[in-house]
């Protein structure tokens, strides 16, 4: 078979597949970016963001990736006096650092192995010095297959007056993000994630206490003007009109699913998921307590790398798959069932893996990671 991106079984980290009436949604002709038609868009935009949020407050789009988002808050937010503690665990964890550290040279980073959970009790000892005025981590780690505690540090974070800012792209709409339980200041989203529409938007959400702190160093990515706009149904800058109108489909079709029914669809996937790979006598990467429900980390199978696992499931099956970043290039592989992805999806990738591990006679019994995806079927 050769691979063919119209019709292959799409399951990587992100960008996710995208549904037809999204697609169709960026096929109209050009519009007036100032006109009524617009204005129009941007309206319904900011009428069903909450539903995307799970939570009402200040919310902006931005013409950019989830990155153009977390270099905006970063910049508006981080304190140009007092100390920013970045936490970080994984490969968009270290971009997290890079960034804040573009704005503040008093940056203190705390870390923990990549696939390990974040070291709470540093983080509890650094917030009880008093010093600390801004916190930024990642919630939902892609690059290693792994969800933050959160909930473990979001207490201190509050109580010791420090804002709290979360990198959210491929949380929000694919785990459960609860931005005023926690005290969460500033999360940032990504388009081409749970919510499945194409990628180069950045959502963001900032609390009463984060509007008020913000500072214009940037320019484009100046949050305060994009608020100012926003609220006008407009934006500051030239938008990717065909963008917003496929943002538009996406969060109405997140809100005829339902994000509480979004959530748990892919965690039904995750947990399949994890069984099929347990079926098939396959390791995880992360700290299986931790195991995200967006994108699961697979170890490679012993001896067998990227040429013989991932890129035969694109050129042979059709389904693609990602691989490790960094120094985990080539010792893993990671399966993405967020946004839209669906039961057909699993057992497409299932059947292509139980292929390859058969025909390198590593198969422990043949169907077993379909059977553990049936018998997880709602």
């Amino acid at each position: 078979m050769t691979f063919d991106p119209e019709t292959d079984t799409f399951l990587i980290a992100g960008p996710v597949r995208i549904h037809p009436r999204v697609l169709r949604a960026m096929s109209m002709p050009s519009v007036n970016h100032r006109g009524d038609f617009f204005h129009g868009v941007v309206q319904e935009i900011r009428e069903l963001l909450p539903a995307l949020f799970g939570a009402r407050g200040h919310q902006a789009i931005l013409t950019g990736s989830g990155t153009a988002g977390l270099e905006a808050v970063y910049s508006g937010l981080v304190p140009s006096d007092g100390r920013t503690l970045v936490v970080s665990n994984g490969n968009f964890g270290q971009r997290t650092d890079a960034l804040v550290r573009r704005v503040s040279k008093n940056v203190t980073t705390l870390t923990a192995p990549w696939g390990q959970p974040l070291p709470t009790e540093a983080v509890l000892a650094e917030l009880a010095k008093g010093d600390v005025r801004a916190v930024c981590t990642v919630h939902n780690e892609t690059s290693v297959g792994l969800v933050n505690d959160l909930a473990s540090i979001a207490q201190a974070v509050r109580a010791s007056g420090a804002l709290f800012l979360v990198d959210g792209i491929s949380a929000v709409a694919g785990i459960p993000v609860p931005i005023e339980a926690w005290g969460i200041d500033a999360v940032v989203a990504g388009s081409q994630k749970g919510l499945a529409a194409p990628a180069g938007l950045a959502l963001v959400h900032l609390s009463d206490r984060a509007v008020a702190a913000l500072q214009p160093r940037a320019y484009y990515l100046d949050l305060g003007k994009h608020l100012k706009s926003i609220e006008k149904n407009d934006t500051p800058w030239t938008p990717a009109v065909p963008l917003f109108l496929a943002l538009r489909e996406a969060l109405r079709i997140l809100k005829e699913e339902g994000l509480e029914q979004r959530l748990a669809r892919t965690h039904r996937l995750a947990d399949a998921t994890r069984a099929a790979v347990d079926a098939l006598g396959l390791q995880l990467f992360p700290d299986r307590r931790w195991a995200s429900d967006t994108v699961t980390a697979i170890h490679n199978p012993p001896g067998l790398g990227d040429a013989e696992v991932r890129k035969v499931l694109e050129r042979e099956y059709n389904v693609l798959v990602q691989g490790g970043q960094e120094a985990l290039v080539g010792k893993i592989f990671r399966i993405g069932h967020m946004g839209i992805a669906d039961w057909p999806d699993l057992y497409a990738v299932f059947a292509g893996l139980e292929r390859i591990l058969g025909k390198a006679g590593r198969l422990p019994a043949s169907g077993a990671s379909l059977r553990a995806l049936v018998e997880r079927m709602p």
